[in-house]
């Protein structure tokens, strides 16, 4: 379990994560989520314990990261942006010497063993890790992370430089990795989040502007029903029946081709109309050709929620925290 309150961390009179406050239950997936610049990268750095923060608290598996900090990082796995790899060492070699750093003493090569194989770099244990693609040192950053078996995982940008394929292939392990593993996913590519996570953290310019499921959010930022439907009958007619049908709050025409148009429906929040809607259709002679529900994309909230007045703000805050 995480659980992270009021946090902020300042650089000098910029403020990079200002009172940030969030909890990942046992076993939960979370996504946090932000635009490049937006405190991510720099509240993770502060729940490893790699960096102090300004003020707040924060506690992994119920040790405080800043009064008890070895407790902490005993029980945390972390994969920062750049994975920390020694371009000298194989993969096999660097992998032994974190689980020795780590403290993994029983069954050490074992232990090894099985994660190679879990993140797919088995192939290259014995390549040195300068040598390897940068999807090869993802997956060896990842292997490093899970290397000790910990309690959380705080994974920053974690598919950065893999190839589709790896990519499906690690949000599965990190499925898969749910339920042993309380996992902190940092990142700003938005199906990570919907395929991969049970809650999301939207953080903006240090501060969370939302907190809740995909699913929840996609409902709280949507205050009616949408539906999409596409019809084979003359646009204004069927314009006028689909306004007549109570319940609809607004039906405008999308696109029309030839005598085949497409329509949007709002209707009322926890109104189900499909059935009323297809009946309106048919008793007016038309075809219906389509009749399907559309929720607001994780994207439309992500980007209502963190789209800035200026761009000059961001490019501040970004130079800030690579000069701190």
């Amino acid at each position: 379990m995480i659980e992270v309150q009021h946090l902020s961390k300042k650089y000098g009179p910029f403020t990079a994560v200002d009172d940030v406050s969030f909890r990942a239950e046992s076993g939960e997936i979370l996504g946090f989520l932000g635009p490049n610049g937006a405190g991510k990268t720099t509240t993770m750095r502060i729940i490893t314990g790699y960096m102090p923060a300004t003020q707040g608290k924060a506690t992994v598996a119920g040790f405080d990261v800043f009064d008890q900090p070895l407790e902490a990082k005993r029980r945390t796995g972390y994969l920062p942006e750049t994975p920390p790899l020694y371009p000298d060492m194989t993969v096999k070699e660097y992998l032994r010497f974190v689980a020795k750093i780590k403290g993994v003493r029983a069954k050490l090569d074992d232990r090894v063993n099985a994660v190679m194989k879990k993140t797919w770099v088995a192939d290259v244990a014995n390549r040195h890790c300068g040598r390897l693609s940068k999807g090869y040192k993802q997956r060896v950053g990842l292997a490093q992370a899970l290397i000790h078996e910990p309690e959380v995982l705080v994974l920053d940008e974690p598919t950065a430089g893999l190839d589709p394929k790896q990519i499906i292939e690690t949000r599965q392990l990190i499925r898969e990795l749910a339920g042993s593993h309380t996992i902190v996913l940092s990142t700003h590519i938005l199906p990570e989040v919907s395929q991969t996570c049970q809650k999301v953290v939207i953080i903006n310019k240090g501060k969370i502007v939302a907190t809740d499921t995909p699913d929840a959010l996609t409902q709280r930022f949507h205050g009616t029903v949408m539906m999409f439907v596409q019809v084979d009958g003359p646009a204004d007619d069927v314009l006028r029946t689909l306004h007549s049908i109570p319940g609809v709050v607004r039906a405008s025409v999308k696109e029309t081709r030839g005598n085949v148009t497409n329509f949007d429906i709002d209707t009322q929040p926890d109104v189900d109309l499909r059935r009323e809607v297809a009946a309106a259709v048919v008793r007016g002679g038309w075809g219906l050709l389509e009749l399907r529900p559309v929720r607001m994309s994780l994207e439309d909230i992500f980007l209502s929620l963190t789209t800035t007045e200026t761009e000059t703000e961001d490019l501040e805050a970004e130079k800030v925290v690579a000069d701190a």
